[in-house]
């Protein structure tokens, strides 16, 4: 078991990105153990602090001249095993990720205002280099194995800054200002065969362009190299959980309101706006394996240099959401929104340019030959996400509090161009939670979310067939003063 610890405080909450493994797509299933123990169903009651990420107007349900303060901490176990007919199993060792979250609101009259920082979520997996995905035919048909690692990691996080203002005392309104930050480690063998196709417009998964391409071609044409086994972006700070690779931020914000429509049902929504996150950078290695007079034999040429994942954003998600307060045990919420994935993921791109100086003497002959950048495209085409959240909370004792709920939602990526870096196809999720108030002042919340497997076969990748499932559990302490 491959453990990667999250461990941040709010002082260096901007130092790095911390990691997420999410289930709605790229987000997570709830944020905060009280909405998640309700199916992640947070729009219409007060859920803490965790409602600077759910609807920050929410926070104005506080009691005016009061302050809370939440630090939590959350589980991520992800189970993913991907399978090709006469192949060992591939299993990721990605399957435990931890990470923080902390948030502080005071309500002074009719002004609600504070701040916070929690995971936005992301994706990743750890095959190793040993796995038949680090395996398969070179652009001529010979078997190989590469004996390089196959791993993504990609998560992304938020500060947020929040203003929530009474309107009367049946609705309220609130907002926030978002700094994100993130970062992507990206490990990616290609066998040689997806390589040609790639560079030769074929492959219905993607495309590779530019001049070390065609340089490339220039060489194989004539006969200097006469097959490529594999190739490799290698950009990746290995198991380091505080920092990834390749580095972004910006800004975002989102809108909420919640009004009591009668002394028992509430109503509340949200729009969040799409992130304008900078271009992912950082600095790594392509490398190729590849045969012919030129490399006497067969070698592997990194040729090192800056790699850009260009555009990569956070999609514009809307939803709306009811609480009704049964009686003074019951508590009943339900929430939809929708997330708008196809907008932001089209098209994975990546744009890499190559160092003018090589430490290696056979990529600084390529480069010196024209071999100087390559832009590549994986093709994505998610769909846009309907995710439908219902639970209720039973209040036993004045103390002690159960939840429990589902979280419903369809699967935005297609199966022909699901690739096993990035499985994020979790469907659904059971959920439970439990809280209990030790005093006015404190209390405990815990939740539980479970998400049975589901698989994804890709036609396109010889049959490559992927399952996910995960357990994950959230955890808060909660004081108000």
């Amino acid at each position: 078991m491959k453990f990667k610890t999250r461990i941040s405080v709010a002082a260096v909450a901007l130092a790095f990105a911390p990691a997420a493994w999410a289930t709605n797509g790229m987000n997570m299933e709830g944020y905060g153990p009280v909405a998640t123990g309700m199916g992640g169903a947070s729009y219409a009651y007060d859920n803490g602090t965790a409602g600077l990420i759910n609807n920050p107007a929410t926070l104005g349900l506080m009691k005016s001249g009061t302050s809370r303060l939440d630090i939590a901490v959350g589980g991520l176990h992800p189970d993913v095993t991907t399978k090709m007919a006469g192949m060992p199993n591939a299993h990721s060792g990605g399957d435990a990720y931890y990470m923080p979250a902390i948030g502080y609101v005071r309500k002074d009259g009719k002004l609600t205002w504070g701040a916070g920082m929690m995971a936005q979520g992301g994706m990743g997996t750890e095959y190793g280099k040993t796995s038949f995905l680090s395996s398969g035919l070179s652009m001529m048909g010979a078997p190989y194995m590469s004996g390089q690692e196959n791993r993504s990691e990609l998560g992304i996080g938020r500060v947020m800054v929040p203003l929530t203002y009474d309107v009367s005392d049946t609705l309220r309104i609130g907002g926030t200002v978002d700094y994100l930050w993130g970062g992507l480690d990206l490990q990616m063998v290609m066998s040689g065969q997806m390589f040609g196709a790639f560079t030769a417009g074929t492959s219905p998964l993607g495309s590779a362009t530019g001049t070390m391409v065609t340089t490339l071609g220039g060489f194989m044409g004539g006969g200097l190299i006469t097959d490529v086994g594999w190739a490799q972006f290698d950009f990746s700070e290995g198991t380091n959980g505080m920092k990834q690779k390749l580095k972004t931020s910006g800004w975002a914000g989102n809108l909420g309101f919640v009004w009591q429509a009668t002394p028992k049902l509430s109503i509340g929504g949200v729009y969040h706006a799409k992130t304008s996150l900078g271009d992912m950078e950082g600095r790594g290695a392509l490398k190729m394996n590849a045969t012919g007079p030129m490399l006497v034999g067969t070698a592997t040429i990194p040729i090192t240099g800056k790699l850009k994942v260009i555009d990569f954003q956070w999609p514009e998600t809307f939803g709306i959401g009811l609480a009704y307060q049964a009686n003074d045990k019951l508590t009943l919420v339900a929430d939809y929104k929708h997330i708008d994935w196809s907008d932001v993921m089209s098209n994975f791109r990546m744009s890499f340019v190559a160092d003018a100086v090589q430490a290696n003497p056979m990529a600084a002959g390529m480069v010196g030959a024209g071999a100087t950048a390559m832009n590549a495209v994986l093709v994505q085409k998610w769909r846009d996400q309907n995710v439908f959240m219902i639970g209720g909370a039973y209040k036993v004792t004045d103390a002690f509090t159960l939840r429990a709920g589902l979280n419903l939602a369809n699967n935005p990526v297609p199966n022909k161009y699901m690739h096993p870096l990035f499985p994020a196809i979790i469907k659904n999720h059971v959920t439970f939670g439990a809280g209990y108030a030790f005093n006015k002042a404190s209390s405990l919340d815990f939740s539980l979310a479970y998400a049975p497997e589901v698989g994804a076969t890709n036609a396109n990748m010889g049959g490559v067939k992927t399952t996910h499932s995960q357990t994950n559990w959230q955890l808060m302490y909660s004081h108000r003063f």
